[in-house]
């Protein structure tokens, strides 16, 4: 499984890219340029890290074999070790890849939109609607790096406080405009992660899973009641 934003590749080269489109692609060199060894280093690292995103959510950290993300991946196991010293090292850029391309998505469905509410309400529409698509990498960042082991713990903080932080950002700009009193942004940021975490993984655990977007009236009234939002901004 490719992430969205990323495109596989093959041979160094992204997937269905022509030689015409190599050589035209915005890089600020001469269009008659081939790929570069950084360029080609890129697309194979990127390949690696999509390969991995589909072993790792399907077989959990522990059960995940280097050898099958290697052939995955269109590479040798030295190829791969080449770009990340070890297993350990992979699952940890792809956590950091993972949660930066998830709130650049997110980031981007709030592009254009000013009102802070406004912008929660699409980045909340906009996460369920990327877990719900998006399956594996809803397993990777809110089951199997739970389960991967203490060493991942610090990191698994990290992603929970950056989360929180993107969501205090439009809360005390909610509170900055009048619309909702002070507030520890932060916590309650914390805390509406939270929810949300235990309704994605309750989700993803369900042998038969429903529509995990049909959540979202429920979690936009009790997070939106929950910070003082005028009642007629919630109907």
């Amino acid at each position: 499984m490719t992430f969205p934003g990323c495109q596989g590749v093959n041979d160094g080269v992204p997937e269905g890219m022509t030689d015409l489109d190599i050589m035209n692609r915005p890089t600020g060199r001469s269009v008659f340029a081939m790929p570069t060894n950084a360029e080609r280093k890129h697309f194979r690292h990127q390949r690696i890290l999509d390969a991995a995103l589909d072993v790792f959510a399907r077989d959990g950290y522990h059960a995940a074999a280097v050898e099958e993300i290697a052939s995955l991946a269109e590479t040798s196991k030295g190829g791969l070790y080449f770009h990340f010293p070890g297993k350990q090292s992979l699952f940890l850029a792809l956590l950091d890849r993972s949660t930066f391309l998830l709130l650049e998505r997110i980031e981007a469905r709030m592009a254009g939109v000013d009102d802070p509410i406004a912008r929660v309400d699409a980045a909340l529409r906009g996460v369920l609607h990327i877990f719900a698509t998006q399956r594996p990498l809803a397993r990777l960042l809110l089951l199997e790096t739970m389960g991967a082991g203490p060493e991942f713990q610090a990191k698994l903080v990290e992603i929970h406080r950056r989360f929180a932080a993107f969501i205090a950002r439009n809360l005390d700009a909610a509170a900055a405009a009048g619309i909702i009193p002070p507030l520890d942004a932060q916590t309650v940021g914390l805390a509406w992660f939270g929810a949300l975490n235990q309704v994605v993984t309750t989700w993803l655990l369900d042998p038969n899973p429903g529509d995990l977007e049909a959540a979202y009236p429920a979690l936009r009234t009790l997070f939106l009641r929950g910070v003082g939002v005028p009642e007629e901004r919630i109907r």
